[in-house]
């Protein structure tokens, strides 16, 4: 179970909740909202970036629509407390200390930041003829 909001009260199943184009939208509010988390927390805590500005622009814009066009069905979605007054200018005062989000951030730095691992190049030794 992902944390949010108040986790005294259970976190309903975004598929019990929503069917068709409202199970689409709600999906896409939850991505968002996760994304926006995540890679503020990468951003603002270990202070890297795996996307760029514009990239974080287009999904917090994108949110920032989808909550208002589909407040009812942004409300049942989890996050909706730390959402529902974001204007989509900063991912500074998001939750980016909850344990989740700071495990989720740390997994993909750690994913973007390991080397890869490459066989050693021979060197090619050259022989000479003495005679």
């Amino acid at each position: 179970m992902i944390a949010g909001s108040n986790p005294a009260v259970p976190i309903m199943n975004t598929y019990d909740l929503f069917q068709g184009k409202d199970l689409e939208i709600a999906e896409l509010i939850q991505q968002r909202r996760l994304q926006m988390l995540v890679h503020s927390c990468i951003y603002y805590e270990f202070n890297k970036n795996l996307i760029s500005d514009e990239q974080w622009d287009m999904w917090a814009m994108e949110l920032r629509t989808l909550q208002k066009d589909y407040p009812n069905i942004s409300k049942k979605v989890m996050w909706f407390e730390e959402f529902k007054d974001w204007d989509a200018s900063t991912g500074a005062f998001l939750p980016l200390r909850d344990s989740w989000v700071q495990t989720k951030a740390q997994q993909l730095i750690g994913k973007r930041s390991e080397p890869k691992t490459e066989q050693p190049k021979k060197k090619k030794v050259v022989k000479k003829r003495l005679f």
